[in-house]
């Protein structure tokens, strides 16, 4: 399943499940519970509406409620069931790349303090396998996280405070990947940052990260 479609069955099922929870709920209080645009939920409203999905009925006050159809209540189960075998297979995934990822940081490049880019799950993920191979995660860097800590590890804002203090870096950032390992790599260069094959991103040939395949090509 590609990133499109997964979102795609991220949104929808969470949609349908906050339909069914709530016939009065507003699309506002939706996109704040998904942290989408509000224009994105009118947008899989009016989907999920022709398909016949959902129905909508105005009330009094100028507001509306959705009602899930006994269609909507069959596809919600199905998306709900889709995301969540993705969601284990995506941990599966992570735990095999981040670990190999690790393993070659460790004993092929000789690391032995690293930084992560990026806090969230594949960071959790990446903490643990670095526990294993007696790595030392030495700071998350992540400029939107706003909490001092990250599973008890220090969080920075930016790679330069950490160019000096560690061996390399590894991207464990989900938001614009890509972004993250370009704006890395400008500092520090290519031989210090590592990418989770997970992350799906194509990177030179020969790079140490998991992943090899020539950027752009498929």
């Amino acid at each position: 399943m590609d990133q499109a479609k997964i979102t795609e069955v991220r949104i929808t099922s969470a949609l349908l499940a906050a339909i069914d929870r709530d016939a009065a709920v507003s699309q506002r209080s939706i996109a704040r519970e998904l942290g989408i645009a509000l224009g994105l939920v009118n947008a899989y409203l009016k989907r999920c509406s022709k398909k016949g999905l959902v129905k909508v009925r105005q009330v009094p006050a100028r507001r509306y409620a959705y009602y899930l159809t006994p269609k909507g209540l069959t596809e919600k189960a199905r998306l709900t069931a889709e995301y969540l075998a993705y969601s284990l297979s995506y941990l599966r995934d992570a735990r095999a790349s981040s670990k190999d990822l690790i393993t070659t940081a460790r004993h092929r490049l000789g690391w032995k303090r690293i930084a992560l880019i990026g806090a969230g799950e594949l960071a959790e993920i990446a903490v643990l396998c670095a526990y294993e191979q007696e790595i030392e995660i030495a700071a998350v860097i992540d400029a939107a996280w706003n909490e001092g800590r990250f599973v008890n590890i220090p969080v920075v804002r930016t790679v330069a405070e950490m160019s000096a203090n560690v061996d390399g870096f590894v991207i464990t950032t989900l938001e614009a990947p890509l972004s993250a390992y370009d704006d890395a790599v400008a500092q520090v260069g290519s031989g210090r940052v590592l990418v989770p094959r997970v992350l799906g991103l194509s990177l030179a040939d020969g790079h140490p990260s998991a992943v090899v395949k020539t950027r752009g090509g498929g």
